[in-house]
């Protein structure tokens, strides 16, 4: 019975020492993996705010000046854009003066040959008005658009066929730089009708050698002939700009809105002259 118990006993103490290394083993085992996921945790932590800044490091800066401008660096990019403004409307001041050399100055210094002023006038424009011819020139060559309109439905063409008297050069100066012959006025009416009203010999002569249209109605109804017939008094120019309208291919019979012909208004008005010049022309 002894001999029993002592190899029970031994075998015992092994079997507990064995449940305590077990024991042991799982809790060393536990706190392992507790402190690898807890250093796995810290490692992933670590190389996540690696990774961040790593990528705010790499971001594009493009908005880092606008986050981070300084005070002194915004008020100078104010002061720039407004530096811009002004220099563009001194540009505008200088060629509606004529001031060639210094448009061609302003512009070299980077002003806007493309700006406008309150009225929606161009440089080119406002130099137009003037018959500026050197500025207008300096303008063009600087990129100036000379069919570019203002907010009275004026370009450097139109107002050049109309603003400038009977002086063809400006207008010579538009058509060698793209002008548009089909552009309209706030009348709807071409470069051609507004020569005639005038009475601008020479400038209806040089239109009616473009792909003007002569027999262009404007919203008043009224072509370059019968504008020239009912604006322009009778008078010896206004009389050579029918005799130029009607070789160059003006429909005489053509009539205004009220359907009124041209020799009808010409005779209503006592325009002898302009109503034989019609006649010879087929007019009825």
């Amino acid at each position: 019975m002894k001999h029993v118990i002592r190899r029970t006993l031994p075998c015992l103490a092994l079997a507990l020492l064995a449940l305590g290394v077990v024991s042991s083993c799982g809790t060393s085992q536990q706190g392992e993996q507790q402190t690898g996921a807890q250093s796995d945790e810290e490692d992933t932590t670590t190389a996540a705010a690696t990774t961040s800044t790593t990528t705010r490091a790499a971001a594009p800066t493009e908005t880092t000046p606008a986050a981070g401008r300084t005070a002194e660096e915004s008020i100078a990019t104010m002061e720039g854009g407004q530096a811009g403004v002004e220099t563009d409307a001194a540009l505008i001041a200088a060629a509606e003066r004529g001031d060639e050399e210094a448009v061609r100055r302003m512009l070299e210094d980077g002003a806007d040959v493309a700006a406008r002023d309150a009225s929606g006038r161009t440089a080119l424009v406002a130099a137009a008005y003037g018959n500026h011819l050197g500025a207008a020139e300096a303008l063009i060559e600087g990129g100036a658009d000379v069919n570019a309109k203002d907010q009275t439905v004026q370009s450097a063409y139109l107002i050049s066929t109309s603003e400038v008297g009977d002086d063809p050069r400006l207008l010579e100066l538009t058509l060698r730089n793209g002008a548009d012959v089909t552009s309209l006025d706030s009348y709807d009416g071409t470069g051609l009708i507004r020569a005639a009203d005038r009475g601008h010999v020479r400038i209806v002569e040089e239109l009616l050698a473009t792909e003007t249209n002569v027999d262009h109605v404007n919203n008043l109804g009224w072509t370059a002939l019968l504008e020239a017939i009912i604006l322009g008094g009778g008078d010896a120019a206004h009389t050579e700009v029918v005799r130029l309208l009607v070789e160059g291919g003006a429909d005489p019979n053509l009539p205004d809105g009220q359907g009124v012909t041209p020799l009808r208004h010409a005779e209503q008005r006592g325009y002898s002259e302009m109503a034989e010049i019609l006649r010879d022309a087929g007019a009825r």
